[in-house]
């Protein structure tokens, strides 16, 4: 057996266990909060983070991190050979809703100096705030559920800044991966003006003009259950649950929303 595990560990690399083992061990690990954890079974982040490829020397930049849902799990996975970059709200903002947003991430990171003190803390704030990261300095951009976002608060000129910006922070080659609500390609482009839902046509667009090429794509995130025409919109389903009550259980028997998972390499 000693003989077979070291054949293995000669054809996989030293390397490639300890990826998976740091992966696993981060997604695991006690400082995951729980109600963050037990949405494992909608968000899938080992399928997800590996369907981008990501590595534990690399530089991430993680978009407008809210509440800390991934950083629980890159930072102790990025913290000891790579680096994890946070670019979240301005505290400078005008709006309140900002300003608290960043004072809770930042009480969370002071909160744990061992899992989170290498953490490097920027700013996105499109269109005026764009400096996430060095020039050509990131491997890999990710952005979870965030497009909605700069379309509904901005149109399609702010998402295209906000991609401008990843392509500017990224390596030649390096990825963007993105994760968001996906609209049906039969509903209207009005649908994503309040919705949350997004066409993936849209987003592939908008990434191609700001520079990058469509590497993959994936159904890791998908859920045919979802039929993205609710009352409230994305946020009729959980975790949200807008609606309170009424209708609870047929929102949560559909479960969170369906997403498109898109890797993009820039040029």
């Amino acid at each position: 057996m000693k003989k077979l595990l070291c054949a293995v560990s000669l054809a996989l690399g030293v390397s490639g266990f300890a990826m998976a083992d740091g992966l696993d061990s981060a997604i695991n690990g006690a400082q995951r909060t729980a109600d963050y954890q037990a949405r494992d079974q909608y968000r899938h982040p080992k399928q997800t983070l590996e369907f981008f490829g990501i590595k534990p020397d690399m530089t991430v930049v993680e978009i407008s991190p809210g509440g800390g849902w991934y950083t629980e799990i890159l930072a102790p996975y990025l913290k000891d050979s790579g680096t994890y970059y946070a670019a979240g709200f301005d505290p400078e903002s005008e709006v309140k809703y900002y300003q608290n947003a960043h004072k809770r991430f930042s009480e969370k990171l002071a909160a744990n100096p061992d899992m989170y003190g290498k953490v490097q803390v920027s700013i996105f704030q499109p269109p005026a705030k764009l400096d996430i990261a060095p020039a050509g300095s990131a491997d890999m951009v990710l952005t979870f559920r965030n497009v909605h976002n700069w379309y509904m608060n901005g149109g399609e000129e702010n998402v295209l800044a906000s991609f401008k910006a990843f392509a500017k922070a990224l390596k030649p080659g390096g990825v963007l991966g993105v994760v968001e609500h996906r609209l049906p390609a039969d509903r209207p482009a009005s649908d994503q003006d309040r919705s949350g839902y997004m066409h993936q046509a849209f987003v592939v667009r908008i990434a191609e003009q700001a520079g990058f090429t469509l590497a993959a794509e994936s159904d890791v995130n998908a859920n045919p259950k979802d039929t993205a025409d609710h009352p409230k919109g994305v946020w009729t389903l959980p975790p949200s649950l807008r609606l309170g009550e009424e209708d609870k259980a047929k929102y949560q028997a559909i479960g969170e929303s369906d997403r498109m998972t898109l890797k993009f390499v820039k040029k």
